[in-house]
């Protein structure tokens, strides 16, 4: 369903909000995130999550699924949030406060379109270096990711 926008007028600055996603998976040795080469300003030509800009019409974790499978052809039905980011200068286009997921998968091809010009598994342990904040939003997903398999394998113990 698509709202009616119409236009805004706020006497002070609001910030931008944009959801990320970081897509994890099995590899041989070790698990590993998928991350796309951006294609444009700003960290032209830098490794960086894939994610972008929520539209008028839909929530974080809706923008954070479209814009994975924009950038790289990959479909997540199931996302964990892993944090919200609000760094004052995480963007250097303007105030930008990210929502980040996270989602554990199969691997699968990877295909670059839209802000991406590449689409590349990487382990986990051996990253390029990263545009924005990038690497902190890894992080967390994969202290949220061990959080609860650790309270998994508590729970079993229990059993």
């Amino acid at each position: 369903m698509r709202m009616n926008i119409g236009s805004y007028t706020y006497d002070f600055a609001r910030p931008a909000m944009t959801a990320d996603c970081v897509v994890l998976c099995h590899g041989t040795e070790s698990l590993e995130v998928l991350l796309i080469d951006r294609r444009f300003r700003p960290f032209k030509g830098c490794w960086a999550l894939p994610g972008g800009f929520m539209m008028m019409d839909e929530d974080a974790e809706t923008a954070a699924r479209r814009e994975l499978y924009e950038e790289t052809g990959v479909r997540v039905d199931k996302v964990e949030q892993c944090g919200a980011f609000t760094d004052v200068d995480r963007d250097p286009r303007e105030r930008v406060v990210t929502i980040a997921y996270y989602a554990l998968i199969d691997k699968t091809e990877a295909v670059a379109a839209d802000d991406a010009q590449k689409a590349e598994w990487f382990p986990v342990d051996a990253l390029p270096p990263l545009a924005f904040d990038h690497d902190r939003i890894i992080q967390s997903a994969m202290n949220d990711l061990w959080n609860k398999r650790n309270m998994l394998n508590d729970d079993r113990k229990e059993i």
